[in-house]
């Protein structure tokens, strides 16, 4: 029997592009979460997380054994001052890997999905050559956001995410499905455990296995991921 991962989260090793973007500045491309949080645990070298939210820029400096999480609606842009290596953590397994992301292409690309997705997806046998081309596109419309946030306050990232909820509403109907296979079984799983347990029985412990996992190498958003497959249950 398959055990679900903790939580019903699902973990990926990250190693962060060391490209540099139009700005000069290496590392990967801006984005934003609209149903899961994220958490780095920095594992090796050092950078810095820059990120746009309701309250302004900021930079947060990375570097080994540093913890980092934010919610939904954070936008950020990792940069590699140093063989930067991270895993990350995931809220929701199979809501990220559904297409919970939007990438921070400038306003003429996001306000169209059809535009949107060409512009995300890479290209099969050459996805290096589209995620740099991608990391680009992102990088600029950041640029374009945080000089509205800049001047004009939340209201410029309330139009970003109108947007963004536009681009990833018709998926969500999959995503139901992912979440009460997921975290919504996970913590119910959880209940059922705690009332076994207060009415002293323990028949689910011997339901216990060990699982163990290889990685699958791919090309993410932030740089070169080894993921993994993690069951919703069994």
């Amino acid at each position: 029997m398959t055990i679900p991962f903790p939580g019903a989260t699902s973990v990926s090793i990250l190693d962060v592009y060391s490209w540099e973007a139009p700005d000069g500045l290496p590392g990967g491309s801006p984005h934003l979460h609209t149903a899961c949080t994220e958490g780095y645990v920095v594992v090796g070298g050092r950078g810095r997380v820059q990120t746009l939210d309701a309250s302004g820029f900021r930079e947060t400096p990375l570097h080994e054994r540093s913890v980092v999480w934010f919610g939904p609606g954070v936008i950020h842009r990792l940069i590699n001052d140093e063989d930067l290596r991270i895993v990350v953590v995931m809220q929701n397994n199979g809501l990220p890997e559904a297409g919970d992301a939007v990438l921070t292409f400038t306003a003429e690309v996001v306000g169209d999905n059809d535009r949107y997705a060409e512009w995300a997806k890479l290209t099969p046998g050459d996805e290096e050559t589209s995620a740099r081309q991608r990391q680009s596109r992102a990088v600029a419309g950041f640029t374009e956001l945080r000089a509205q946030l800049d001047a004009e306050g939340p209201a410029a990232l309330q139009r970003f995410y109108d947007a963004a909820a536009r681009i990833v509403g018709p998926k969500v109907p999959r995503w139901r499905q992912a979440w009460r296979d997921g975290p919504m079984r996970a913590a119910t799983a959880t209940g059922e455990q705690l009332d076994a347990l207060e009415r002293g029985l323990a028949d689910h412990l011997a339901a216990g296995r060990v699982n163990a996992q290889e990685p699958a190498p791919r090309f993410g958003m932030c740089g070169r991921l080894s993921t993994y497959s993690f069951a919703l249950g069994s």
